[in-house]
C-alpha cells in the first residue's frame, strides 16, 4: 500500500512532498464497499449516510494504516529523540477531509464518490467536530501536531478523551445555553483503543457519587485506570503518521458482581461512574469547589498517564537514565500540564531511586514550558488542600523544590525578602496556593511566549523576576497555523488561484507564498483573487441559509469577529461600533456606506456571567436592527452559534474584514488573525499579539490599526476615566444612553445595566471607550477603500503574500532547533 501514497520531495525541503508527483491510487475504492458489507452488514444501495461515512473513513484508515505502523516501527528501530506535546486541548475539528488532503487522496475520493454515487460534501457533514478543545490554545496544538508529522519529527500528542467536550452552544431568546456535546455518541472510526497499554494512576483520595453529586473522600487512597485511544496525525504526503494519544478514565475493579446480584445495582456501578466522570467534560465549571477539584484531578490524570507511558517507551530502548533529556523532550502547553514537574521528580526519586540533584537536572533539561497569557488571574494557582487530599507526595516535592530554589535566590540577592516572596512557588495568604507558572518556569529549561510583544511583556512584567534570574531560559516562538488546513482545504477557490500563479508547492513550503507579492499589481490576478473571494462568500451564504434559514448578502462587507467571548477580546467594543454606525444610518439614511454584515461567534465559559450577557446583547442588537426598516439591506448583525473548527473553515475564507481588537497588551498572540490573513481578509485591529508582526510582514499601510499601544494602556491606568469619553464624545454618549434607556431591551428593562456599569461605573478595565473613536476612524478608512475594488484586492493580496511567517511549520522548526534539539526521522 505504501507505493500508493509515496511522493518525491521538494528540492528545498526534502521531507515534504511534491504535489505534482502524486500518483493515482488504483483500486483503493474497493475498500469502501467492503466496509459497508463487512462492518455495517448492508448493501451499498441501501446504506444510510452515516454508514457510508464510516465505511469511507475506514477505507481511508486502511490506506494510512501501514504507514502508521511503519512510522512507529521506524522510531522504535532508530531510537531518535522524541517530543511529547502535552495539552489539555486539541481542537482538531473533523478528521476525514484533513486526512484525505494530507494523504493526497483527492483522486481516490473522486473515483470512489463517482462509482458509489456519493455526495462527498454531504458525507463530510456526518462527522462531528471532535470535542477536544475550545479555542486558540487547542487549535494551535492541533496545527503543531500537523506540522510535526509533515516535517517528519518523531512526536506524539497527549491529551484527554473528553466524552462530551466543553458544551454545545445553543442560543435561546438571545442567551447562551450549554447543552451536552455528545460527539462520541457514535463510534469514532479514526480512534484505536489501546487497552493493553493502560496506566494506573494513584490518588490520595477517592471520588464517589453521593445523591447524584461527585464528592471527594479524603484519606481514602484510590486508583484510576487511564485507557489510551490513539488517533492518526497524518503528515502532508502521508510519509509520516504520528499519533495523538488521548486518555480516558476508568475504574479498576469497581464492578462487584456479588453486590450487583444482590440487587444493589447503583452501588455496584457508582465507582465506575465516579471514575468516568473525570474525563466527561473539558474544563468543569470552576466556579464551584467540586468543579475546581475535578479540573485539578484532570490535569494530574493527564500528566500521570502521559509520563508513565512515555517513560515506559523510553526504558524500552534505553537503560541509562542520564539519556532522558537526549531522547525525550516534553513541551507543556500552558500551565495545565505543569504538574509534570513534581510528578517526574517523584518518579525519578521514588521509583528510579536517583539522587535529588541528578533527578532535578534531568527534569529541567527534559521539560519546556509555553506561556499563553499575560493576565495574572489566568495563571493557575491551586490551593494546597487539593495537593494534601490528592497528591501529598507531590506537595512534599514542591516544598523541597521551593526550599532549594529560594535558598539560591537568597544567596544571589541577600536581604531582598520582597523578591523571595514574589518568586516563591507558594503564594501565602488567606489560603496558601501553589503558583503553577512558577513551578513550570523553575522546573524547565525553556519558557517561551507566543508572539514578540507577548514574550517581551512576559519578561518585563508578568514574570519579570524569573526573567532576571534566568534570562537564558526565556525566548519567543511566535505562533503559526497550518496553511494546508486553513487555505488549501478550507479555501479551494483561492488555493486554485494561488497554484495557477506560482505552482503547487506553496502548500508544503509556505515561504513560497511571498512570490504573490508582485502579482498584487497585476490586474488579471486581482480579478481572479476577487473572484475566489466572491465564490467563498456565496458558498458561505448558501450554507448559512440552508443550515439556519438566515439570509445574508454576499455583496455586503463580511465583517467578522470570531473568538472566545471575553471582556479583553472586546466583543463589546465591536458592538458599540455597530450601534454608532446604525445610529448614523438612522440619522442620515441617504449616507454613502457600503452594506455591512457583522458576524460574531464564540462561546462564553458557563460561569462567566458578563461574557454570557455580551452574547445576549449582541443577539438583541441583531434583532433590533433586523426589525428597523430604515436600515434594511444596509446593515445586519449575525451571531453564529456553536463556534467550532468546521464553522471557522467556512467563514474565514469568506471574510473581508478580520476584527482583532483586544486591549493592547492582553492578547498573547492570536491565531485566528493568521488564518484570516492567509485567506485575504484585511485586519481591523489593535497593536497587540501577533498582529504587530503580521503588519510588519505585510506592511502597516495594508492594515487598519488603531487604539492605544500596550505601553499607553499601562501608563493610562493612573489617569484613565471612561466618564471623560462619555462626556466629550457625542456618539459614544448616545450609544451608551441607548443601552441605558433599554433601546435594545424594550421588553427586558434593565437587562444590560451590568454592561453599562462595566463601561462606566466600574472603570472600564479594558478601555473600550478610550479606543472607540480611533476604531471608528479606522473603520471609515476601511469602508472607503472597499469602494475601490482594485485597491482593496491589492492590499488583500499583499496580506496573503506576507503571511508566510505564520505557518506552524516555521514555528515548529524553531521549537525543534532552539528548544527540543531534534532532527527529522524520515520514514522510508
Amino acid at each position: 500500500m505504501d507505493e500508493l501514497i509515496h511522493a518525491d520531495a521538494v528540492e528545498k525541503h526534502a521531507h515534504l512532498p511534491n504535489l505534482s508527483s502524486m500518483p493515482y491510487l488504483g483500486q483503493a475504492d474497493t475498500f469502501f464497499e467492503r466496509h459497508l458489507l463487512s462492518d455495517a452488514l448492508v448493501e451499498p444501495a441501501t446504506a444510510y449516510q452515516r454508514q457510508r461515512f464510516e465505511a469511507m473513513a475506514r477505507s481511508v484508515r486502511d490506506i494510512l494504516a501501514e504507514r502508521w505502523i511503519r512510522t512507529q516501527r521506524t522510531y522504535d528501530q532508530a531510537n531518535p529523540k522524541r517530543v511529547y506535546y502535552m495539552s489539555m486541548e486539541f481542537l482538531i475539528g473533523r478528521s476525514m477531509s484533513n486526512n484525505v488532503m494530507n494523504l493526497v487522496l483527492d483522486r481516490f475520493i473522486e473515483s470512489t464518490s463517482r462509482e458509489a454515487n456519493l455526495d462527498w460534501l454531504d458525507l463530510l457533514e456526518q462527522e462531528p467536530d471532535a470535542g477536544l478543545g475550545n479555542g486558540g490554545l487547542g487549535r494551535l496544538a492541533a496545527c503543531f501536531l500537523d506540522s510535526m508529522a509533515s516535517m517528519e519529527l518523531p512526536a506524539m500528542g497527549y491529551g484527554l478523551r473528553y466524552e462530551y467536550g466543553m458544551f454545545r452552544q445553543a442560543i435561546e431568546d438571545g442567551w447562551q445555553h450549554e447543552q451536552p456535546d455528545n460527539w462520541l455518541r457514535r463510534q469514532d472510526p479514526w480512534e484505536v483503543s489501546r487497552r493493553g497499554q493502560f496506566v494506573e494512576v494513584k490518588l490520595g483520595c477517592s471520588f464517589e457519587m453521593h445523591q447524584g453529586a461527585l464528592t471527594i473522600i479524603a484519606n481514602k487512597p484510590s486508583t484510576l485506570i487511564g485507557v489510551p485511544y490513539d488517533r492518526p496525525i497524518v503528515g502532508f504526503g502521508g510519509k509520516t503518521i504520528n499519533s495523538l494519544r488521548l486518555w480516558s478514565a476508568a475504574a479498576p475493579d469497581y464492578f462487584d458482581f456479588q453486590e450487583f446480584s444482590s440487587g444493589d445495582f447503583v452501588g455496584a456501578l457508582v465507582g465506575s461512574i465516579a471514575a468516568q466522570t473525570l474525563t466527561r467534560v473539558l474544563y468543569p465549571d470552576d466556579s464551584t469547589e467540586m468543579g475546581q477539584s475535578l479540573r485539578f484531578a484532570q490535569e494530574y490524570f493527564l500528566v500521570a498517564c502521559s509520563l508513565a507511558d512515555l517513560l515506559r517507551r523510553f526504558r524500552r530502548d534505553n537503560d541509562d537514565w542520564n539519556e532522558l533529556p537526549n531522547k525525550v523532550a516534553i513541551q507543556m502547553n500552558d500551565t495545565h500540564p505543569a504538574l509534570t514537574v513534581p510528578e517526574l521528580m517523584r518518579i525519578l526519586l521514588d521509583d528510579v531511586h536517583l539522587g535529588w540533584d541528578q533527578a532535578w537536572d534531568l527534569t529541567q533539561r527534559t521539560l519546556a514550558y509555553t506561556n499563553h497569557t499575560l493576565l495574572p488571574e489566568a495563571l493557575e494557582k491551586w490551593p494546597l488542600h487539593y495537593f494534601r487530599q490528592m497528591l501529598p507526595r507531590q506537595l512534599e516535592i514542591i516544598y523541597e523544590i521551593n526550599r532549594r530554589f529560594l535558598d539560591d535566590v537568597r544567596n544571589r540577592h541577600p536581604g531582598d525578602d520582597k523578591l523571595v516572596e514574589r518568586v516563591s512557588l507558594i503564594e501565602e495568604g488567606h489560603e496558601d496556593k501553589v503558583r503553577m507558572a512558577h513551578v513550570a518556569i523553575v522546573g524547565s529549561h525553556s519558557t517561551n511566549g507566543v508572539a514578540a510583544i507577548h514574550s517581551e511583556l512576559l519578561r518585563t512584567t508578568t514574570v519579570r523576576d524569573f526573567a532576571e534570574l534566568y534570562p537564558e531560559r526565556f525566548n519567543n516562538k511566535t505562533n503559526g497555523v497550518t496553511p494546508r488546513r486553513w487555505v488549501r482545504l478550507a479555501n479551494p477557490e483561492l488555493s486554485d488561484v494561488i497554484s495557477e500563479a506560482i505552482g503547487n508547492n506553496w502548500v508544503a513550503d509556505f515561504d513560497q507564498i511571498g512570490r504573490l507579492k508582485p502579482l498584487a499589481d497585476d490586474a488579471a490576478f486581482r480579478e481572479a483573487f476577487l473572484g475566489a473571494k466572491r465564490h467563498a462568500k456565496v458558498r458561505f451564504a448558501s450554507w448559512l441559509k440552508e443550515s439556519s434559514g438566515q439570509i445574508v448578502d454576499p455583496d455586503s462587507i463580511f465583517d467578522c469577529h470570531i473568538k472566545r467571548i471575553h471582556e479583553y477580546k472586546r466583543q463589546l467594543l465591536n458592538a458599540l461600533r455597530v450601534i454608532i454606525l446604525y445610529s448614523r444610518l438612522r440619522a442620515n439614511p441617504g449616507m454613502n456606506m457600503a452594506p455591512r454584515t457583522f458576524f460574531f461567534a464564540g462561546k462564553a465559559a458557563p460561569a462567566y456571567k458578563i461574557a454570557k450577557l455580551i452574547i445576549k446583547f449582541i443577539n438583541n442588537l441583531a434583532l433590533t436592527i433586523e426589525k428597523d426598516p430604515l436600515v434594511a439591506g444596509r446593515i445586519k448583525v449575525v451571531f453564529l452559534p456553536d463556534y467550532c473548527v468546521s464553522l471557522a473553515e467556512r467563514l474565514i475564507p469568506a471574510a473581508d474584514v478580520s476584527n482583532q481588537i483586544s486591549t493592547a497588551g492582553f492578547e498573547a498572540s492570536g491565531t485566528s488573525n493568521m488564518k484570516f490573513m492567509m485567506n485575504g481578509a484585511l485586519t481591523l485591529g489593535t497593536r497587540d499579539g501577533a498582529t504587530i508582526e503580521m503588519a510588519e510582514e505585510a506592511g502597516e499601510e495594508n492594515f487598519f490599526l488603531f487604539g492605544l499601544t500596550a505601553q499607553e494602556v499601562s501608563d493610562g491606568r493612573g489617569w484613565y476615566n471612561p466618564y471623560w469619553h462619555y462626556e466629550n464624545d457625542a456618539e459614544t454618549r448616545h450609544a451608551l444612553d441607548l443601552i441605558a434607556q433599554n433601546y435594545f431591551s424594550a421588553n427586558e428593562p434593565g437587562a444590560f445595566s451590568a454592561l453599562h456599569d462595566v463601561l462606566l461605573k466600574n472603570g472600564d478595565r479594558y478601555m473600550h471607550l478610550a479606543d472607540i473613536v480611533s476604531y471608528l476612524n479606522a473603520d471609515e478608512a476601511l469602508s472607503t477603500l472597499y469602494g475601490d475594488r482594485g485597491a482593496w484586492a491589492r492590499k488583500a493580496i499583499l496580506n496573503v503574500a506576507g503571511s508566510g511567517k505564520f505557518s506552524s511549520d516555521r514555528a515548529i522548526s524553531q521549537y525543534a532547533e532552539e528548544v527540543w534539539n531534534m532532527q527529522p526521522c524520515p520514514v522510508l
